[in-house]
């Protein structure tokens, strides 16, 4: 098998800028290229998506990915491969192999549409209905800033099923983007053009009773199974943007002339620069950690721990890094772009102060891990 960044185009460098992934190929150009190789399966052991993450495979894909692509287009491989096509195929039969099969294939994209046009954090509050009945499923509502919308062949969509916050009551539905009664449109923004990212109506979506996906009422418990994944994910991936951030920015202190020496010669930016070295080697460390109770069990409060790191670590490693590089970094691709874009890690897959509020529910169990068995005397 080729080495993944192989198959992808090298970087680009912008000019007056850091080297960064060139816009070559957006999230589903990325897709179809890794499927066209065979290399998502390598993200999930034995090459089989129903038996869960390979935490190796997946980190070397979303390495690969963000080394020679943009933010954007490694959000849109994450999604698919943490959280939509594991939740997809909780469940088996027509349509839901065929549409497994082609997106594990990179021959078509999938939407997780779970956010929905209520506050994001807030899913027991959302809209979006799917009435069922014995011969099919009704879809009607909205979902916002939906990564993939724009190129998505089908949508995997969260939806009521009855009234009231109750956990049990939510399904998931398979709904094809071309079915009538479907509307995509972009979501406008300039950040992340190359994700897809998109906003979806459903006027009265009529489809058949096999288009609900696993078991009706379990929507909530499936999703929090796999959204521990996609905030593993997002560590992993959170470990190797700040690397390449770092090295770059690195690279540009060595070689920026200052007084008799360069940038890095001054005490005050190395200790700046080393200070985050040292947060990403606390991320890596703690993913690390975290990664086989994560992959192996869904642990949710090991997740929302890692995701917190993340949102706070990554954020400040590539704010850090913008800030060494001076005027430089607002080139166009440069290092304040990437900033900017970085900020999610704060916000998708559950805002930082959300997910704190998790770790703080478990912090009796956590503080019963970090202590030591007592001296006998």
């Amino acid at each position: 098998m080729p080495d993944l960044p192989a198959l992808l185009p090298p970087p680009a460098p912008a000019a007056g800028g850091p080297p960064h992934p060139g816009p070559a190929l957006d999230g589903s150009s990325l897709w179809a290229a890794l499927g066209a190789a065979g290399h998502l399966a390598r993200a999930y052991r034995d090459g089989d998506v129903r038996k869960g993450i390979d935490v190796d495979g997946l980190a070397d894909v979303l390495a690969a990915a963000d080394a020679r692509c943009s933010i954007p287009a490694t959000l849109s491989a994450s999604v698919q491969l943490a959280t939509a096509l594991p939740i997809l195929a909780t469940a088996t039969g027509s349509p839901i192999e065929p549409v497994l099969t082609r997106t594990l294939s990179g021959a078509a994209t999938l939407a997780l549409a779970a956010t929905d046009t209520t506050a994001g954090t807030d899913l027991t509050a959302l809209r979006t209905e799917a009435a069922i009945d014995p011969t099919g499923v009704t879809v009607s509502g909205s979902k916002e800033w939906i990564t993939n919308a724009t190129t998505a062949e089908a949508f995997l969509v969260l939806a009521r099923h009855r009234p009231g916050r109750h956990f049990a009551n939510f399904t998931w539905v398979l709904v094809p983007a071309d079915a009538p009664g479907v509307r995509v449109r972009s979501a406008g923004s300039t950040l992340y053009e190359g994700s897809g990212a998109g906003h979806v109506s459903f006027d009265a979506v009529r489809l058949g009773r096999d288009h609900v996906v696993g078991r009706v009422g379990f929507g909530l418990p499936v999703f929090a199974r796999h959204i521990a994944v996609e905030r593993l994910a997002g560590a992993l991936w959170g470990v190797a943007l700040c690397r390449r951030a770092l090295i770059a920015t690195r690279l540009r202190l060595t070689e920026r002339a200052h007084q008799d020496g360069t940038l890095w010669n001054r005490g005050h930016v190395r200790q700046r620069f080393a200070a985050a070295l040292v947060r990403v080697q606390e991320l890596n460390a703690l993913t690390a950690q975290a990664a086989s109770a994560i992959a192996g069990n869904y642990d949710l409060q090991t997740a929302a721990a890692l995701k917190a790191a993340a949102g706070t670590t990554v954020p400040y490693v590539l704010g850090e890094c913008a800030h060494l590089w001076g005027a430089a970094g607002f080139a166009d691709g440069g290092m304040q772009e990437l900033r900017a874009q970085a900020a999610l890690f704060g916000i998708g897959g559950g805002t930082t102060e959300v997910v704190l509020d998790a770790v703080a529910e478990g912090a009796e169990h956590v503080l019963d891990d970090l202590g030591r068995p007592a001296l006998q005397w």
